[in-house]
């Protein structure tokens, strides 16, 4: 025997037009909506919106400026051993002004979604204060060794003038971050694919400060998610505990 139409059993038709039993389709303005999430904007996320603006003109100066002066400045703002020893402050913010290989570099491009996902869960000061810790703290873990091995005479003096620039160390903090504040296996899978990413940096070495500071500000971002997961719960409004009844008052009779 089949299984008669719920036309013909007299039984209303579903309102979205879809058979009994089905889960409707998700709607195409939730699909939107979700994609505009990577999207940053001055009231959602004002931090990764006004950064990502600097980074934008800079970007577009390096690629049509005059090709002696950018080459300047991206020299005035490395974070080599001698720039760090000389004036650390100034090269620390400086070199994070400026994407490594343009806007179309995997970091170029994944500067938006991961810092604006990040702010979105816990703020941009938070996010600011990630990205810093992994920028500074990559920098110098593997620049200082550099000064080390030069003072050692194991490397030539040149390798303290090294060009050194770029936001991967703390979009990669950024990143492990985000991962970390996910549930599985959204949680497992960014940090599998960071990972894979660090050690195929590692395996090829075309830059080996780098590949080497790539894990280690991934590992600083990580190490962050105590700090971050309390801030989430903290975020959560009071009003939502339940309300418990107010006690009878003598003599009334509770209704």
């Amino acid at each position: 025997m089949t299984a008669a139409d719920p036309a013909e059993a007299g039984a209303p038709a579903p309102a979205d037009g879809t058979a009994a039993g089905r889960r409707p389709a998700r709607p195409l303005r939730a699909r939107l909506h979700g994609l505009r999430q990577l999207v940053p904007t001055p009231r959602a996320t004002p931090f990764t919106f006004c950064y990502g603006l600097v980074l934008l003109a800079t970007a577009v100066y390096a690629e049509l400026g005059d090709e002696s002066t950018v080459n300047q400045l991206l020299r005035d703002s490395s974070t080599d051993a001698a720039h760090l020893a000389d004036r650390p402050l100034v090269v620390l913010f400086a070199s994070a002004l400026w994407v490594a290989g343009g806007l179309w570099s995997f970091f170029g491009w994944a500067f938006a979604p991961v810092l604006g996902a990040l702010e979105r869960r816990v703020g941009g000061l938070r996010t600011a204060g990630v990205f810093l810790l992994g920028h500074v703290l990559a920098t110098l873990a593997t620049e200082l060794p550099v000064a080390g091995a030069v003072a050692a005479g194991r490397l030539p003096a040149d390798s303290l003038h090294r060009l050194d620039y770029g936001i991967s160390f703390g979009l990669m903090a950024c990143l492990g971050a985000l991962a970390s504040l996910q549930r599985p296996p959204w949680k497992w899978t960014l940090l599998g694919a960071a990972s894979l990413m660090c050690a195929q940096d590692l395996v090829e070495l075309a830059d080996p400060l780098a590949s080497w500071g790539h894990p280690i500000a991934l590992l600083a971002g990580v190490a962050c998610e105590l700090l971050l997961r309390g801030d989430v719960r903290d975020a959560a409004p009071a009003a939502r505990a339940p309300l418990r009844p107010a006690p009878a008052v003598a003599g009334v009779p509770d209704v």
